[in-house]
Protein backbone atom coordinates (compact mmCIF):
# COMPACT_ATOMS: atom_id res chain seq x y z
CA UNK A 1 0.00 0.00 0.00
CA UNK A 2 1.39 3.06 -1.19
CA UNK A 3 1.87 6.17 1.31
CA UNK A 4 0.12 9.20 0.38
CA UNK A 5 2.05 12.77 1.70
CA UNK A 6 -0.48 15.65 1.84
CA UNK A 7 0.67 19.67 2.67
CA UNK A 8 -0.76 21.44 4.01
CA UNK A 9 -0.69 25.04 3.17
CA UNK A 10 -1.54 27.80 5.66
CA UNK A 11 -2.63 31.13 4.21
CA UNK A 12 -2.77 33.94 6.19
CA UNK A 13 -4.29 37.66 5.67
CA UNK A 14 -2.24 39.73 3.61
CA UNK A 15 -1.61 42.62 6.00
CA UNK A 16 -3.31 45.75 4.20
CA UNK A 17 -1.34 48.02 1.85
CA UNK A 18 -2.06 51.13 4.23
CA UNK A 19 -3.61 51.27 7.43
CA UNK A 20 -5.16 53.99 9.97
CA UNK A 21 -4.22 54.59 13.30
CA UNK A 22 -7.03 54.78 16.13
CA UNK A 23 -5.69 58.44 16.82
CA UNK A 24 -6.56 59.38 12.95
CA UNK A 25 -10.03 57.03 13.37
CA UNK A 26 -11.33 58.74 15.90
CA UNK A 27 -10.04 62.32 14.34
CA UNK A 28 -12.02 61.60 11.00
CA UNK A 29 -15.15 60.37 13.03
CA UNK A 30 -15.53 63.52 14.91
CA UNK A 31 -15.18 65.99 12.11
CA UNK A 32 -17.78 63.95 10.13
CA UNK A 33 -19.73 64.16 13.32
CA UNK A 34 -19.50 67.66 13.45
CA UNK A 35 -19.84 68.25 9.78
CA UNK A 36 -22.93 66.31 9.87
CA UNK A 37 -22.52 63.88 6.93
CA UNK A 38 -19.84 61.51 5.74
CA UNK A 39 -16.67 61.91 5.06
CA UNK A 40 -13.31 60.05 4.27
CA UNK A 41 -9.66 61.09 4.27
CA UNK A 42 -8.06 61.09 0.52
CA UNK A 43 -4.36 60.46 0.48
CA UNK A 44 -2.10 61.40 -2.04
CA UNK A 45 1.49 61.91 -3.15
CA UNK A 46 2.26 64.54 -5.33
CA UNK A 47 5.57 65.84 -7.19
CA UNK A 48 7.16 68.46 -5.26
CA UNK A 49 8.03 69.62 -2.10
CA UNK A 50 11.63 70.27 -0.48
CA UNK A 51 12.53 66.65 -0.47
CA UNK A 52 11.10 65.63 -3.99
CA UNK A 53 6.89 63.86 -3.26
CA UNK A 54 4.51 65.58 -0.87
CA UNK A 55 1.66 64.19 1.01
CA UNK A 56 -1.50 65.93 0.50
CA UNK A 57 -4.81 65.33 2.73
CA UNK A 58 -8.58 66.53 1.24
CA UNK A 59 -11.81 65.32 3.43
CA UNK A 60 -14.22 63.77 0.59
CA UNK A 61 -17.59 62.26 0.75
CA UNK A 62 -16.83 59.54 -1.75
CA UNK A 63 -14.20 57.45 -2.94
CA UNK A 64 -13.39 56.78 -7.05
CA UNK A 65 -14.16 53.54 -8.51
CA UNK A 66 -10.18 52.90 -8.27
CA UNK A 67 -9.33 54.12 -4.75
CA UNK A 68 -8.32 51.49 -2.09
CA UNK A 69 -10.18 52.48 1.21
CA UNK A 70 -8.80 51.49 4.80
CA UNK A 71 -11.20 51.62 7.14
CA UNK A 72 -10.90 51.62 11.02
CA UNK A 73 -13.33 51.92 13.48
CA UNK A 74 -16.07 53.46 11.25
CA UNK A 75 -14.02 55.77 9.61
CA UNK A 76 -12.06 55.63 6.26
CA UNK A 77 -9.17 56.61 4.11
CA UNK A 78 -8.73 56.31 0.28
CA UNK A 79 -5.75 56.92 -1.62
CA UNK A 80 -5.37 56.52 -5.20
CA UNK A 81 -3.13 53.72 -6.86
CA UNK A 82 -0.45 55.98 -8.17
CA UNK A 83 0.35 56.85 -4.47
CA UNK A 84 -0.30 53.50 -3.03
CA UNK A 85 3.19 52.55 -4.63
CA UNK A 86 5.01 55.05 -2.85
CA UNK A 87 3.16 54.69 0.65
CA UNK A 88 2.70 50.96 0.82
CA UNK A 89 3.25 49.26 4.08
CA UNK A 90 2.38 53.34 5.71
CA UNK A 91 0.41 54.16 8.50
CA UNK A 92 -2.03 57.14 8.57
CA UNK A 93 -2.09 58.63 12.00
CA UNK A 94 -3.40 62.01 13.68
CA UNK A 95 -1.18 63.68 15.99
CA UNK A 96 -2.50 66.56 18.59
CA UNK A 97 0.44 68.41 19.76
CA UNK A 98 0.86 71.91 21.32
CA UNK A 99 2.22 73.53 17.84
CA UNK A 100 -0.07 71.40 15.99
CA UNK A 101 -3.06 68.99 15.27
CA UNK A 102 -2.25 67.19 11.77
CA UNK A 103 -2.58 64.00 10.00
CA UNK A 104 0.67 62.57 9.48
CA UNK A 105 2.01 59.19 7.63
CA UNK A 106 4.91 57.10 8.92
CA UNK A 107 5.79 55.63 5.48
CA UNK A 108 8.65 52.84 5.64
CA UNK A 109 9.42 54.32 2.24
CA UNK A 110 10.53 57.46 2.86
CA UNK A 111 13.91 57.78 2.89
CA UNK A 112 14.25 61.11 4.30
CA UNK A 113 12.02 63.90 4.95
CA UNK A 114 11.51 67.51 5.30
CA UNK A 115 11.55 69.27 8.81
CA UNK A 116 7.83 69.48 8.32
CA UNK A 117 7.03 66.16 7.44
CA UNK A 118 4.51 66.63 4.29
CA UNK A 119 7.80 65.77 1.98
CA UNK A 120 9.81 63.49 1.93
CA UNK A 121 12.23 61.61 -0.44
CA UNK A 122 12.60 57.51 -1.89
Amino acid sequence: MATTEFEVTLTRAAPPPVTLSPAAARRLKAIAEREGRPLMLRVAVDGGGCSGFQYRFELVEAAEHDDLKVERDGAAAVIDLVSLDLLRGAEIDFADELAAAEFRVRNPNAKSSCGCGVSFSI
